[in-house]
């Protein structure tokens, strides 16, 4: 028993309620991480409200703008992800998740309290940090304990799961916002209810096992064949002769690894692809409420329709089930993003309260369909020893891209209105589109170490 038979054991798992149970496990941890990932969004009309930020900013880089707010908690997820995406290479993927979960729960919960824009921005990029950390480590963690032919059913499951929080958070936004229950600002309340719902979703994942690749991959080969025996049916305690088991030095993996002949392409493909992604799926995300008062929506009706948009977001890769392991991973990547650019600029030219509506839930869907789909999709391209950290470093490249664009974002939408902020947009789609269809390696039906080469 050695590295490689934990794989191919790992390939070969049936689709138990065993291991469906870690996916649904560790979805719900991610939920609430995504509750504050789109908090921006939600909570900029009751920032802006309070007169703590502005909707513009007067110069390029002003701290007093929403536009900063964004920037604040992605530059925090950007070092989050650059910085410290090595950490779950080399601690393990299930310490990290939980360290990460505290980090950003307690950074929330402070900035709740905070009464200028400077101390709310410094907060919003700590907690950014620790939701890059984890960010990273839930896609590296289902990659890497899901059989190869349901990688991608487990990431439609995922973001399903996880996606299923903004409803919650939108109705949350368009109650909350717009009032302040017991003199609190509305905004705090919701910010509030983010970080104490992540403290308890940290008991949740105590029940989550390590990921017996990792392990194995650090020589701990008897522990990771405990585990994938339980995942076959047995015991988890259950002993293994010393005697079948080939305990191996650790695997220490190298960030400088990324650049080599075998996984330049995809590299050069995966900062590409997440520099402009970041525009189309964040632009529309964390600036919807934004452009709704922009078409000269009220703050309540804006709340209101943003809230009717986000009951599409679990359900649209729940329609894509069955295609996540039948259909190219790269190809659902590149409608998705066609697809995005598409109605995204129907949304930006229509004004009725139906059609802005129905666009926006089908952005919403083409969004969170490209989500899926590329989660699964860059985790799959590196070797299990440099996995998270290379990872971390294409996805940071999405955090850098959000800074900027929050800036640009804002000054078109002040210069040229919500329909330059969606050809903005569609622009990007092309180049995600063009740098996948030609960069791209196909993934659908082949382990992990098969891609990895």
């Amino acid at each position: 028993m050695n590295a490689a038979a934990i794989a191919a054991r790992l390939d070969v798992l049936p689709g138990s309620r065993r291991i469906w149970t870690l996916v649904v496990l560790l979805s719900l941890g991610g939920c609430f991480e995504y509750f504050d990932l789109f908090l921006t969004g939600y909570v900029a009309p009751g920032l802006v409200r309070s007169h703590l930020f502005t909707a513009t900013t007067a110069g390029f880089f002003g701290n007093d703008g929403i536009a900063s707010f964004v920037a604040a908690f992605f530059i925090g997820l950007f070092i989050g992800t650059i910085l410290f995406g090595f950490v779950a290479d080399r601690f393990g993927r299930r310490m990290i998740f939980t360290a990460s979960l505290v980090c950003y729960s307690l950074c929330t919960l402070v900035m709740a309290f905070q009464h200028s824009a400077g101390a709310i921005n410094l907060w919003r990029l700590l907690a950014g940090i620790g939701i890059g950390v984890e960010l990273v480590t839930i896609d590296t963690y289902i990659s890497e304990l899901m059989p190869k032919a349901l990688r991608g059913r487990a990431f439609v499951v995922n973001a399903a799961i996880q996606f299923s929080i903004l409803p919650v958070a939108a109705a949350l936004a368009w109650w909350l916002v717009p009032q302040a229950p017991f003199g609190v600002d509305g905004w705090r309340w919701l910010v509030i209810i983010g970080a104490l719902g992540a403290v308890a979703v940290w008991f949740i994942r105590r029940r989550l096992p390590e990921s017996p690749r990792w392990l194995a991959s650090h020589g701990r080969v008897a522990e990771a064949d405990r585990i994938v025996s339980w995942l076959e049916g047995g015991a988890v305690h259950a002993q293994t002769s010393p005697a079948v088991v080939e305990e191996l030095p650790a695997a220490r993996g190298r960030l400088r690894e990324i650049w080599q002949p075998a996984y330049r392409g995809r590299t050069i493909m995966l900062i590409l692809f997440n520099v402009f992604q970041a525009v189309g799926y964040y632009g529309f995300a964390n600036w919807v409420p934004t452009l709704l008062i922009k078409h000269g929506i009220t703050v309540t009706h804006s709340l209101e329709y943003t809230f009717v948009i986000a009951i599409a977001a679990p359900f649209a890769p729940l329609l894509f089930y069955r295609l996540a392991d039948a259909v190219e991973r790269k190809w659902l990547v590149m409608v998705s993003a066609a697809a995005v650019a598409i109605f995204g600029l129907g949304f930006g030219m229509v004004r009725s309260p139906a059609a802005v509506i129905v666009l926006g839930v089908l952005v919403t869907m083409a969004n969170n369909v490209l989500s899926f789909a590329f989660h699964s999709y860059q985790a799959e391209l590196y070797p299990t020893r440099i996995r998270a950290v290379a990872v971390g470093f294409v996805y940071s490249w999405s955090r850098l891209s959000v800074v900027f664009m929050a800036f640009v974002i804002a000054f078109t939408l002040r210069d040229f209105g919500v329909p330059g902020v969606f050809v903005l947009i569609a622009g990007s789609m092309v180049v995600v589109i063009a740098s996948t269809g030609l960069l791209g390696p196909k993934t659908r039906g082949r382990s992990l170490e098969e891609i990895a080469g």
